[in-house]
């Protein structure tokens, strides 16, 4: 007997089967079926053969690959009574729930008590999978591997791009090989971590931006997950993501985060825009429309806060186009370096006697918005918290200490009930539109409760204090997945003010993250993080890329450079209504020391390109630029607003240098524009408008 299911929409169909009541498999996972298909035929001709060395029938790639069913790969479950004795539960199906978009399969193991659940849906809006795993226990029980919902890939997807990194250095990508074996990324620090963003992308060599099939994936969970790889050695191929190794407690009920997949058969940019469509749609409740021009005044006073110069510092924000001021680390306890007051969540009366209403009250008659920063999941051992409550630390007392600092127990509701009080105390008194909620240390120890604890204090102050908008920060880009941005509306993308790196950053955020969630600062002259000396051109137009943003000393600039980041802030905002909607189409250049992006309104009748001059080129005249995803019969007006910044090398006449140029959208994609030569560290900002 065989049962089938199918979810899909005019994007992508994905098809289960059920053979024998045993848990189902995906049978195809790819370009939309045709109405009327036969999935019974899909799954029958599914049956792959058996040969020498072998046993007699294939044990399936199910959403859950059993131990008892001779699985010989990674199984989706590594479980044990509460003696520890291994299990190998064999589930058979119960019940299915079935609407348009959602799919709800039960399967259960009565011998040993278990149950096994799929909650399976497309989203409609968006076209991503949402796949989670839940296991139920009549007794007590130890889980060490809950895997979501398992998906196949097929043979000809050859390749990985996975995501690693470090601080200052978020989303960097990797092309690997597949190859016979499991390639396991156990991620137990806690966070979502620099090093560990929990997705993949499964695609083949050939596969491009703008061409070419992929299988992406994200596991939207801000604690520690696990992801396997695996190429079985009969050569199937199957992706697992879970919790990390260890994080889940004894208990009688599992669940896992979401698990969200697409399939594209348009490149790289068809599975990036779903995602950012999805993020866009996560963060609509609460977020400020339109995004506001941010500042933060970390990098122009660390800890060094003096009223009158905040004030000072504030008026001239203002006076660039700011329209949120954010008070960075510094205003509590007696928090004059790192090593002190974290967990002592009372306003410094030395630094502000009369308190934080004069600053805000200067703030909010320049027109802005007042923010704060917290970093609630921490506590310092030199604060009035830690006296009065070692006992709320997580980890060991021997535990290596992380930036002077030690971690709060989230999992315990008195730790809870005090952040809350102390936080709330904050936002019932002043008028706070924001907060800037940090994370900066890896866990002692891997414990899933950590970060539901957290969520679960988030909810809470999002549900009493709906106005208040929160971005997720961990020493940058350590916490930023789906799981944390269903709660909060912005993310710092990473501690790096640095534009060069904050090119190639956002460009590979941009498989996952829109514009409207990704906080991008113009950084000091000299940065902060790397040393390096760029131009405030360079520094204004990156910014301007995502949700814009200050974060240096306005008194270090010159009028010049105060008239550019004017000059772009309001270009920022004479366009970001469109932008922070719009899709972030990543450009495929055939020049590598080009970093290209392509900004394309929602309803396809205007668009931003920004080519990024990394280095120098190998060659000496600059590659067309192609442009993508444009309709190839309309004319559109290329405008090239920032032509005044040609330098005197470049000698000859390129059209856009002085007119416009009016072309059509088949031209754009085949020949792409041809843009004046340049010189490294620079960019070019093109507009463009369908006639």
């Amino acid at each position: 007997m065989i049962k089938t299911w199918h979810l899909g929409d005019s994007r992508q169909s994905m098809v289960l089967a059920s053979f024998d009541g045993r848990l189902p498999e995906v049978v195809y996972w790819g370009p939309a079926l045709p109405d009327g298909e036969s999935h019974q035929a899909i799954a029958t001709a599914s049956a792959a053969d058996v040969s020498g060395g072998m046993v007699d029938r294939n044990a399936a790639v199910s959403l859950n690959p059993e131990a008892s069913q001779t699985f010989p790969g990674h199984c989706g479950l590594s479980v044990r009574d509460k003696n520890g004795t291994p299990l190998a539960p064999a589930f058979r199906f119960q019940t299915e729930t079935a609407s348009e978009h959602c799919l709800t399969l039960v399967f259960a193991d009565n011998a040993l008590d278990l149950t096994l659940t799929f909650n399976l849906a497309l989203e409609a809006k968006s076209s991503l999978f949402k796949l989670q795993s839940s296991l139920e226990s009549a007794d007590e029980i130890i889980v060490e591997w809950l895997a979501a919902p398992v998906l196949p890939v097929p043979a000809h997807a050859d390749e990985m791009i996975e995501f690693s990194g470090r601080w200052c250095a978020e989303f960097l990508t990797r092309r690997v090989p597949f190859a016979p074996g499991a390639r396991v990324r156990d991620n137990r620090t806690g966070r979502t971590d620099h090093a560990h963003f929990p997705g993949l992308i499964v695609c083949s060599q050939g596969t491009g931006n703008t061409s070419g099939e992929a299988y992406a994936f994200h596991y939207s969970w801000s604690g520690g997950h696990k992801m396997v790889a695996e190429e079985l050695q009969d050569g199937r191929r199957h992706v697992q993501f879970g919790h990390a190794s260890g994080s889940l407690p004894v208990g009688r009920t599992f669940r896992t985060a979401p698990l969200y997949a697409t399939y594209s058969e348009n490149g790289l940019n068809g599975a990036a825009t779903r995602f950012q469509k999805h993020a866009r749609n996560l963060v609509a409740d609460g977020a400020r429309s339109p995004r506001p021009v941010h500042y933060n005044c970390w990098e122009a006073v660390y800890f060094d806060h003096k009223l009158d110069e905040l004030r000072s510092i504030a008026s001239q924000a203002a006076d660039l186009g700011a329209e949120r001021f954010v008070l960075d680390d510094g205003w509590f306890g007696r928090r004059d370096d790192d090593t002190t007051s974290l967990g002592d969540w009372v306003i410094d009366l030395r630094k502000y006697p009369d308190g934080l209403t004069p600053l805000i009250e200067h703030v909010k008659s320049l027109g802005m918005e007042f923010g704060i920063w917290f970093e609630p999941e921490m506590i310092n051992e030199d604060s009035d918290l830690y006296r009065s409550h070692p006992e709320w630390v997580l980890g060991p007392a021997d535990q290596i200490r992380g930036r002077h600092q030690l971690v709060l127990d989230m999992s315990r509701q008195d730790v809870r009930s005090y952040l809350y009080e102390h936080i709330a105390s904050v936002l019932k008194h002043h008028d706070v539109g924001y907060i800037k909620w940090d994370h900066n240390r890896v866990l002692p120890v891997v414990d899933a409760s950590q970060t539901e604890g957290t969520y679960a204090l988030i909810d809470r102050l999002r549900s009493d204090f709906p106005q208040v908008e929160i971005e997720s920060c961990a020493s940058g880009g350590g916490r930023i997945d789906f799981g944390i941005l269903e709660r909060t509306q912005r993310v710092w993308l990473s501690d790096s003010n640095d534009a060069l790196e904050r090119q190639r950053i956002q460009h590979d955020a941009a498989l996952f993250l829109p514009a409207c969630v990704t906080g991008s600062h113009v950084g000091p002259r000299k940065c902060h993080t790397s040393g390096r000396v760029l131009d405030i051109k360079l520094r204004s137009w990156t910014a301007a890329q995502r949700h814009m943003g200050f974060e240096m000393d306005p008194r270090e600039l010159t009028e010049q450079e105060a008239a550019t980041l004017r000059m772009v802030t309001g270009w920022w905002k004479a366009n970001r209504d469109w932008m922070m909607q719009a899709d972030i189409l990543r450009l495929d250049s055939s020049d590598p020391a080009i970093i290209a992006e392509q900004q394309l309104a929602a309803d396809g009748s205007r668009f931003v390109a920004f080519a990024a001059q990394m280095r120098p080129s190998d060659q000496v005249l600059p590659h067309p630029l192609r442009l993508t995803d444009l309709d190839p019969n309309a004319i559109y007006k290329i405008t090239l607003i920032n032509q005044d910044e040609a330098p005197a090398l470049s000698r000859g006449a390129p059209l856009l240098k002085e007119h416009d140029l009016e072309v059509s959208g088949q031209y754009l994609m085949s020949h792409g524009l041809t843009l004046p030569w340049r010189f490294p560290e620079t960019i070019w900002v093109l507009e463009g408008r369908r006639l």
